[in-house]
């Protein structure tokens, strides 16, 4: 909690004294920003990329560690390929990749382009022995995806996804012969790993693809526009709303028909989601990078966000970090209404591709497996979700590594720019991960020093695929003929994704003449496989729609559940199926249900999300999060319905309708929920959720009773609605006078507050080197002692102060010259998001410190986690600080022997 003295310290910046009232409208972004600016310029002073002057890495199969009954071996490796960045898998069992030979500052090296290469083993022996280059090309600067259907290849090119015919199917793109058009464009940042990713399939017929939030602007073929920004880039259309009527920010996965026409936004609210994937049941997963560790693997449920921004995109989650929330639930802002549950927070790292293993030549308990490659701990991730409410539980497994011991380098969670991994145990750097049409799992490695930090240090540019198989066997692709019925149905069987959707829209362009083979498939022992022929019945006309509405009625939830986004995907015309399916017994069902009445009017809508609401356990966090997106847009109507139905004294409210309304926080409910933040009758919890609740209605009633909520200054929730008010001031109720009116009712008067100078020491070379450290005997139990030095800055053991990273459990995964490095030099390698800044205010008054919200106030953190709100116009100047906010161990009068114990400790400290 913040002290109530540093607390009020915000109310000095000189807020708008206005009275409270409604804000202004927004002005007018201006519209020629431009899209897809190159983060580089070629470099032609550098050497061109010369396959025959290198010599080439891959590491042993030998170091690698794969589950029981697996075996790894090297299908295909450099010069058959260079830095794969993406690959797909095409019905003839060829493995498709996208090169990074020319990745951001080595932009130029390729001096032709970077390549799409297509590898294929044609003796069918389990390796590759045919490479050669589809198409090449200047344009193409390390993209990031590529995707295969037949012979349409997309390939991810910021600011582009280009959409290449090989007409006549040589495998070759040739200008006069093939097509080449941008599908679309609009993405920004070129060369830029935030940026635009791989295209791939879903069971609907329609691709899907991610952004991350460099932000973007693109317009589909039906002329919709969406405009996605965020604080990252500063975008001019950040908080803007898109044609479709809602407002998305950061990064974002998004589906289009292959026509190019009905984009739409199924997720966003991401730092960069590299990949994602949607199985044959219709679940969408995706993995997310972090800032700092906090990476993630989600259920992403349709049209949720994850809270890397806020709202309106304008402020980064530091920005709105409460006292005591830890970095994974602030940075996903787990805390706060609007949210989707984060999944699997497993710390640092640097996620890539992903897939969904469904069938093929594993074991049939591997059906249902996600694989997720993780490049900053050298490992594909593995997960068998499990239905979980209306969610999926996923609990992580090592599917494939090379590092089995905590310990990981090169990465931007182990240090910056400067840290380096020199052990080949550590070189494994998985940038994708595909199911092929042999049913084995296919593994591409960067392999590289460094990961992260949008830096690349192998000048060989090696590069391989691993192939995973189950020990024993020798699967083969099969032979897919896609022009006869029999072959199209093999190919709707196809373990490779992309593969099954071009049987999908053959079979889909005969119509009612593909019913019965495809309705065959509904009767297979695998229930993904029968999940696909779902899909496609439903658009296959009356006969087919029938088929599949006799799964509504199966005792199998997963059955229902499919059917009913199946039946949902062909015809959005379809509430009466909506409306029967209210009272299901599956929370993921009832959940599908929700999520389909985001744009359906209050009228239509209303009694379906009451009866939703009756049945949610005040629990499932998920469910209530695809209750709250149905509401979207009407979420007062259906609040005062629920009130009145439900409850009715403020007082005597249930968890649960404190919960639903929190979910909505309508205007309609403030006075209610003054009433509860300020009774004494209820506990501090209740209370305080009614204080967090205030928060997220953006009106001035609400500004009012948060400081009616404030002013008891003995209240058990006084500290939260002052950091609410300090908080809010700078953005949401910005315009609504809080300074003024704090200081009428006696809460606070901002004159009465000073600035305080506070200035990081000045460096002073060290007296100690790591090499020196290196050499030295740890003493556990010292360094315990000697780390309280730490907690003025960091936290560790539950105690200390939330300055600098958190420091439980970061040595654990650290090498142990880099955490000395961290203590000797900090300068050197500063933690991404730690940057320091320098202010010197109009009086004097000089202040040091991280910059958390910058706008009329700006929010400032110093050493010692004291924080002050400096007004703009007391700014007299600023710069951003050349070196750490950290003090050296030279600095704190250590030793050598000081810091080798330190270290020894920080290894053990879980």
């Amino acid at each position: 909690m913040l002290r109530p003295t540093s607390a009020l310290l915000v109310i000095a910046a000189g807020l708008s004294a206005t009275v409270f009232s409604a804000a202004p409208d927004k002005p007018k972004k201006p519209s020629n920003y431009a899209v897809g600016k190159p983060a580089f310029t070629p470099d032609l002073s550098q050497p061109a990329f010369d396959a025959s002057k290198v010599t080439p890495e891959h590491l042993d199969t030998s170091m690698f560690k794969v589950p029981e009954g697996f075996e790894i071996s090297v299908w295909a490796t450099s010069p058959m390929l260079y830095n794969p960045s993406n690959m797909d898998v095409d019905a003839q069992g060829r493995i498709w990749v996208a090169e990074g030979v020319n990745y951001r500052r080595h932009s130029g090296r390729s001096r032709e382009g970077d390549a799409i290469r297509v590898l294929q083993d044609t003796d069918g022996d389990g390796k590759a022995d045919s490479s050669h280059v589809f198409v090449r090309e200047k344009e193409l600067e390390c993209p990031l995806g590529v995707a295969v259907f037949d012979n349409v290849v997309l390939v991810s090119n910021a600011p582009n996804i280009i959409k290449y015919v090989d007409v006549n199917r040589d495998l070759k793109f040739d200008p006069a012969v093939d097509t080449r058009e941008i599908f679309l464009n609009g993405f920004e940042q070129q060369q830029h790993d935030h940026s635009l990713h791989s295209v791939y399939a879903g069971p609907d017929g329609r691709w899907y693809f991610s952004n991350g939030n460099c932000g973007a602007m693109f317009t589909d073929k039906s002329g919709t526009t969406f405009r996605i920004g965020g604080a990252y880039l500063n975008n001019p259309y950040t908080g803007e709303k898109s044609d479709d009527g809602h407002v998305y920010v950061g990064g974002f996965t998004a589906s289009i028909d292959p026509s190019g026409h009905g984009a739409r936004v199924l997720g966003f609210g991401y730092r960069n989601s590299f990949e994602g994937v949607k199985n044959s049941f219709g679940d969408m997963y995706l993995n997310d990078n972090d800032d700092p560790p906090a990476c993630r693997v989600s259920h992403l449920i349709e049209g949720g966000q994850f809270g890397f921004f806020s709202a309106d995109g304008k402020r980064q989650w530091r920005a709105d970090k409460r006292p005591g929330q830890d970095i994974p639930t602030a940075e996903w802002r787990q805390d706060d209404p609007g949210s989707l549950p984060a999944g699997d927070v497993y710390g640092g790292g640097a996620p890539t591709g992903m897939a969904f293993y469904e069938n093929g030549a594993l074991d049939s308990k591997w059906n249902g497996m996600l694989l997720s490659c993780e490049t900053g701990r050298n490992v594909v991730f593995g997960y068998l979700p499990k239905p979980d409410g209306a969610a999926m539980k996923l609990e992580r497994f090592d599917f494939c590594t090379t590092n089995t011991t905590g310990v990981f380098k090169g990465s931007d969670f182990v240090g910056g720019k400067d840290n380096m991994s020199d052990e080949r145990h550590t070189l494994f750097r998985p940038s994708d991960v595909c199911v092929g049409t042999d049913g084995a799992i296919y593994i591409a490695d960067w392999f590289d020093k460094r990961t992260g930090g949008h830096m690349d240090t192998d000048e060989t540019c090696s590069g391989t695929i691993y192939r995973v198989i189950a020990k024993g066997t020798k699967p083969v692709s099969p032979k897919l003929d896609l022009e006869s019925p029999e072959g199209q149905i093999a190919a709707l069987k196809s373990p490779a994704t992309n593969v099954r959707h071009v049987a999908f829209t053959r079979l889909e362009e005969k119509g009612a003449a593909s019913s019965k083979a495809v309705g065959a498939l509904l009767e297979d022992k695998n229930p993904y496989v029968a999940a696909r022929a779902v899909w496609l019945l439903a658009q296959l006309g009356e006969a087919g729609t029938q088929r599949v509405r006799i799964w509504l009625e199966s005792d199998e939830a997963h059955q229902r559940l499919v059917a009913l986004r199946a039946l949902r995907a062909a015809n959005a015309d379809v509430l009466d199926i909506i409306s029967a399916m209210v009272h299901d017994a599956s929370a993921a069902v009832r959940a599908e249900v929700a999520v389909a009445m985001r744009d359906v009017p209050a009228a239509q809508s209303q009694n379906i999300l009451i009866e939703l609401a009756k049945r949610y356990d005040g629990k499932d966090r998920s469910y209530l999060e695809a209750w709250g997106l149905g509401c979207t847009g009407k979420e007062g109507p259906v609040w005062l319905k629920l009130k009145e139905i439900l409850d009715g004294n403020p007082l005597d409210w249930t968890e649960k309708f404190a919960r639903l309304t929190w979910r909505l926080h309508p205007v309609e409910a403030v006075s209610d929920l003054q009433v509860r933040a300020t009774s004494d009758k209820l506990t501090p919890a209740e209370r305080k959720l009614a204080v967090d609740t205030l928060a997220f209605i953006k009106d001035a009633s609400a500004a009012q009773a948060m400081l009616a909520a404030a002013k008891d200054k003995a209240a058990p929730i006084h500290q939260d609605a002052m950091w609410w008010l300090i908080n809010r001031s700078t953005n949401d109720w910005a315009e609504f006078g809080i300074a003024s009116e704090l200081k009428k009712q006696g809460i606070f008067d901002p004159d009465a507050v000073k600035l305080v100078t506070i200035e990081t020491p000045p460096a002073i070379p060290s007296t100690i080197k790591v090499e020196e450290v290196m050499k030295l005997k740890g003493d556990i139990a010292h360094g315990q002692s000697l780390v309280v030095r730490c907690v003025m800055c960091h936290q560790l053991n539950g105690q200390g102060v939330e300055f600098g990273p958190n420091l439980q459990g970061w040595g654990i995964s650290q090498p142990s010259d880099i955490i000395a490095q961290a203590l000797i030099e900090p300068s050197k390698d500063i933690a991404h998001g730690f940057d320091g800044v320098s202010i010197t205010c109009k009086d004097g008054t000089k202040i040091d410190g991280m910059i958390l919200s910058e706008g009329d106030i700006f929010i400032v953190r110093s050493m010692g986690g004291q924080t002050q709100f400096v007004a703009r116009n007391k700014i007299a100047n600023r710069k951003k600080m050349d070196r750490s906010l950290m003090m050296s161990a030279t600095m704190l009068g250590m030793t050598a022997q000081d810091v080798a114990d330190i270290v020894a400790y920080l290894r053990q400290a879980e």
